[in-house]
């Protein structure tokens, strides 16, 4: 009779907790079904909408490597419109760069990589954007803008990459100086994998001109090279008539 009565007391006391706690469970419950449900809603959404720009910058490349500026422009503006921070934009913008860069169209290849340097983007995808530019900008000769864009950029990565750029733009500027010491850092700079032609950049290197010390011309430095050539000559000459003079002394021992 006891053990009934307790166990009517538990049930009893079951249904209390459950008439004040029931809607906060049902509640929890609820709210954790939404969330479940919420978090798989957003993550196919977010596969859906990275597969259609993944679409539509494949169908970018396409006609880039087509030379069809105005349907890779109408992909572009697509891409941008909805998907707007995306690394397919960046990418797209990239690409756009370089097809108008083959049509002669500079300027509108800066724009686009000046689109990307104003993007919330991995700082990557800026440094080639950077690098790219600083080269149209060389070829619109404008070096000075070069110097402001990627001066003081020698670390990272993209150290040598950056130096050699920064080189190319003060020999355009007439600062031979400045460009060796940019260059000697684009050959001895370790970054982690963006390396540059080396051999070219110690072509470049070799081609700059020495400057002049001041108060001295270039005909004395040459009267004196001649006068050392000269000099080394008749020296070599004096040794090779001494060598056997002294062989033969050797050999009468």
């Amino acid at each position: 009779m006891d053990d009934l009565l307790s166990e009517k007391e538990q049930i009893d006391k079951m249904r209390a907790w459950w008439s004040d706690n029931g809607s906060y469970v049902i509640t929890g419950l609820a709210v954790s079904i939404l969330g479940v449900f919420g978090y798989n809603y957003y993550e196919n959404t977010e596969r859906e909408a990275d597969y259609q720009a993944s679409g539509i910058y494949d169908a970018l490349t396409d006609v880039v490597v087509d030379g069809d500026v105005a349907d890779a422009e109408a992909l572009a503006e697509q891409l941008e419109a909805g998907y707007g921070e995306s690394n397919y934009l960046v990418q797209a913008r990239l690409a756009m760069a370089r097809m108008y860069m083959d049509q002669n169209r500079d300027e509108d290849a800066a724009e686009s990589l000046r689109a990307i340097l104003s993007m919330d983007t991995d700082e990557e995808f800026k440094d080639i954007a950077r690098i790219r530019l600083a080269k149209v900008l060389l070829y619109q000769d404008k070096p000075e803008e070069v110097v402001d864009l990627v001066g003081g950029r020698e670390d990272g990565a993209f150290a040598e990459r950056y130096a050699d750029v920064l080189g190319d733009a003060y020999v355009a500027l007439e600062r031979p100086e400045d460009a060796r010491l940019a260059y000697q850092r684009a050959l001895f700079e370790t970054g982690s994998g963006a390396t540059v032609d080396q051999d070219f950049v110690q072509l470049k290197l070799l081609d700059l001109p020495v400057e002049a010390v001041p108060g001295l011309s270039e005909e004395p430095l040459i009267e004196e090279a001649a006068d050392d050539l000269a000099t080394d000559g008749a020296a070599d000459t004096a040794d090779d008539g001494a060598e056997p003079a002294a062989a033969a002394e050797e050999v009468d021992e």
